[in-house]
């Protein structure tokens, strides 16, 4: 089989980029700093979120609010511009500081009030609450269970991107077919022939499309992937965590 048809596959061609909302949150533009939020907070509020209510024992309405509190503290006083990339990697850092907040709001004993900047984004707390209830673990630190919700939720996005980006270029059955392949719970006892008989396809072009939306899977993955990353070391790191591959 072509290696390429394999979802984590030969990256060594997908060059690295520089669109870093990390190295954006230390920008001097108001609008880039903002656009550099945007990019943080859709990547990291839902793990932050579970993340609260597994090691801090909150419920599901003070998490809602600590979850909110600490991304609108985070951005009105820029505390992500601090991350220094010679200490941890910016997944730790910002968990460090989620601890923080988290404990302070505790010792003050406040009632943190949603709202104000953060209205307009709409956070799904209600599907997040869905996932914590399938997903919980015992067995994982709550460390490791941040990291493993991270990259649950970093291909969940990535899935989302791959869905529109096929139905806009009209390449909507590539995506069907990468859906009832790679991502069905019954994969394992689907066939190229099969889909082929399913879709009206013979099993080259099962074969060529799958490979087609894997491989734009893979570089929506490290789209996403650099623009939450600092460095080119830390990108390779987590590109290696994400998808198993050493670029």
């Amino acid at each position: 089989m072509d290696p390429d048809t394999d979802i984590g596959g030969p990256l060594h061609k997908f060059p690295v980029t520089n669109h870093s909302a990390i190295v954006g949150a230390r920008s001097d533009d108001q609008l880039v700093r903002r656009r550099a939020f945007d990019t943080i907070l859709a990547s990291y509020w839902k793990p932050a979120y579970k993340y609260i209510r597994l090691k801090w024992q909150a419920d599901n309405e003070d998490a809602k609010d600590l979850t909110q509190g600490f991304f609108a503290n985070a951005f009105e006083k820029n505390h992500f511009a601090s991350y220094d990339a010679g200490k941890a990697s910016f997944q730790t850092f910002l968990r460090t500081c989620l601890d923080g907040f988290v404990a302070n709001e505790r010792k003050a004993g406040r009632r943190l009030k949603r709202g104000g900047d953060m209205d307009h984004y709409q956070l799904d707390f209600a599907t997040a609450e869905d996932e914590l209830a399938s997903h919980a673990s015992t067995s994982l630190s709550p460390e490791d269970y941040f990291h493993r919700e991270w990259v649950r939720w970093m291909f969940t996005m990535s899935v989302d991107a791959l869905r529109r980006r096929c139905v806009e270029s009209g390449r909507s059955i590539h995506f069907q077919l990468f859906e009832r392949y790679d991502l069905s719970d019954d994969g394992a006892s689907v066939s190229y022939a099969s889909l082929g008989k399913e879709f009206g396809l013979d099993a080259a072009t099962v074969n060529n499309y799958l490979a087609a939306a894997r491989r734009d899977f893979r570089r929506i993955v490290l789209e996403k992937l650099r623009e939450i990353t600092a460095t080119d070391d830390e990108f390779r790191i987590e590109a290696r965590s994400l998808l198993g591959v050493i670029l």
